[in-house]
């Protein structure tokens, strides 16, 4: 069963979401953890970029361990206290050296792909962060819900990317809301990410949304705006 998928995002005017960036500086910026935590999602999501600035390992070194293509849990409740969910970082290659299980006390969950190294595996398990398979050398998105679904009983799920892993989400139909927190600031300039956006592979395909209907406007204050879209995808292009 595919969970109750809500993304969630903080951008300029712009739809830009480096904050350091935006002018004038510091526009609403302290507003994210305090939506993300109304919302109440099992788990969150983020990309492998995004998860390398939470990183403080280095790549693990060789080993000679064969180690099964499994999924591999060092415990599969993630509520050690009422707060904690899942953060779980989309890592096909297997890029990212943790040196930590968790981020802000949330337990890691790192999605792979087959092809990574079995020194890679040895080295998750060593920190005691666990990892799913979700393809063989790309991953699955639809899988990987079902997975997290399946095994460790997340049924609501928070993507807040990344701009790429939001739009890959996008483009799978896998979101069914939107929630964007919109501060009174501008980027203006190139370079910078954006709320969704895709790799070059990716960048002549369309998301199969058909309509995004408003449900809420709420004024946080400062001219801060939080936009909740409720997300409707044609069924011939979800992903399967």
């Amino acid at each position: 069963m595919k969970p109750y998928v809500i993304c969630l995002m903080h951008s300029s005017l712009d739809g830009r979401t480096h904050p350091s960036r935006w002018r004038p500086k510091g526009a609403g910026t302290e507003w994210f953890e305090t939506i993300h935590d109304e919302l109440g999602g099992d788990a969150w999501v983020i990309g492998r970029v995004t998860g390398s600035e939470f990183a403080k390992g280095k790549p693990y070194p060789d080993t000679s361990a064969k180690l099964p293509r499994e999924n591999w849990f060092v415990r599969r409740d993630a509520k050690t206290s009422d707060d904690k969910t899942w953060g779980v970082v989309l890592d096909a290659q297997g890029k990212i050296g943790w040196g930590r299980s968790d981020i802000g006390g949330d337990p890691v969950i790192v999605v792979l792909t087959e092809s990574v190294p079995d020194s890679h595996l040895a080295g998750l398990r060593s920190e005691g962060v666990s990892y799913i398979f979700a393809g063989k050398s790309e991953i699955d998105l639809a899988l990987t819900l079902d997975i997290l679904n399946r095994e460790l009983g997340v049924k609501r799920l928070l993507v807040e990317g990344g701009g790429v892993a939001n739009g890959a989400f996008l483009r799978a139909g896998l979101i069914d809301e939107f929630n964007l927190i919109l501060s009174p600031a501008i980027d203006g300039a190139n370079g910078a990410p954006f709320v969704f956006d895709s790799t070059d592979a990716d960048s002549d395909r369309r998301a199969p949304l058909t309509a995004m209907t408003l449900e809420n406007v709420r004024e946080l204050g400062g001219g801060v705006l939080l936009l909740r879209y409720l997300i409707k995808n044609d069924p011939q292009g979800l992903a399967g």
